[in-house]
């Protein structure tokens, strides 16, 4: 595909963990890219200089219009919403709302505007606690709170408008993203996160006392949960080879799992957040938290199959050396 077949791209969430990696893979490879973000939890460092951000939210139909109107948007990567599973739970019109309803409002936009494609940033939180050991796009999607109830809702939409309109879809459901930038041009830099190697390597680094171990009586080899963890630039990498698969096909939309297939208990993540920082975390054993499954691995096939989509970065201890080199960067950042 040359330069000029290729539409403009806008990013939501573009200031955000997945979507400034995004933003590098589109720029990286020579798209015309932009990004809107109401910078409530993304940060104005995560996008390049020369990228222009519109400060906003997503909800606001005279904004995206104009942006359509300026940049000659052909389509959108959504990355914008709440992620936080616990907070759904005790806040569920939140992530309804910024999940859900603005995701339609978004989607409506884009159909006004005649945006013919559309990348959606997903999760396996859709799947509930399945009942496979590897899971497939055709596993039966039962969410068990209301982050993953908020995703399938968009899904459904998605799948309901592109049937109504000429619109095409990606979907991509996520498995535990993780890591950074090879280049520490971008990483994980939200306050307060919740995701294991983020919070491993804070304690590593001394910005954390502990890292709590929820639960060692999982049906698992060493009883810790078992997740699939997948480098935050590869995930990036599937989302360009997604957006040329849906223009090289406008008729076919496209759900695809993203991981490697391959899982990692919590103890076998830490033991590695050990070895790479030479440093022993302390370890607090708490119970359960409710709703987490012994082991969530992706079936990637379709992925690797449709796309041929062949990580670069596919080893634990590289995915925990690129966080670590962030979490130093951006520290220096904050100074």
């Amino acid at each position: 595909m040359t330069s000029s077949d290729r539409p403009s791209v806008l990013v939501t969430g573009g200031a955000g963990y997945i979507g400034s990696h995004a933003v590098l893979a589109l720029r990286d490879a020579g798209w015309q890219v932009c990004v809107i973000d109401n910078l409530t939890t993304g940060f104005r460092f995560a996008i390049p200089d020369d990228v222009l951000l519109y400060e906003g939210d997503i909800e606001d139909a005279d904004l995206l219009a104009r942006i359509f109107a300026e940049q000659g948007t052909g389509a959108i990567m959504h990355f914008a919403g709440s992620i936080v599973v616990p907070e759904s739970v005790a806040d569920p019109l939140k992530y309804y709302h910024n999940n859900t309803a603005k995701s339609r409002a978004l989607i409506a936009a884009a159909v006004k505007a005649g945006v013919g494609h559309f990348i959606f940033s997903s999760t396996a939180a859709t799947y509930g606690i399945p009942d496979v050991a590897a899971v497939s796009e055709d596993t039966a999607q039962r969410p068990i709170n209301p982050y993953g109830w908020s995703k399938l809702m968009t899904e459904q939409m998605l799948a309901d408008v592109a049937a109504a309109h000429p619109l095409n879809y990606g979907i991509l459901r996520y498995f535990n993203v993780a890591g950074a930038d090879p280049q520490a041009r971008s990483g994980q830099s939200t306050a307060g996160a919740t995701h294991l190697i983020k919070v491993a390597i804070e304690a590593a680094l001394g910005k954390r006392e502990s890292v709590a171990v929820f639960g060692t009586d999982y049906a698992t080899p060493d009883g810790t949960g078992v997740r699939d963890y997948i480098h935050v630039s590869d995930l990036a990498a599937a989302h360009v080879l997604t957006l040329e698969a849906l223009i090289a096909d406008p008729a076919r939309s496209l759900t695809m799992n993203c991981g490697y297939g391959r899982g990692f208990s919590v103890n076998e993540v830490l033991d590695a957040v050990d070895r790479v920082t030479n440093r022993k975390l302390d370890r607090r054993i708490e119970g359960r938290r409710a709703g987490d499954p012994d082991s969530l691995i992706s079936n990637p096939v379709r992925l690797k199959a449709t796309l041929g989509w062949e990580p670069q970065h596919a080893d634990l201890d590289t995915i925990i050396a690129h966080a670590l080199a962030w979490e130093r960067k951006l520290t220096d950042l904050r100074g």
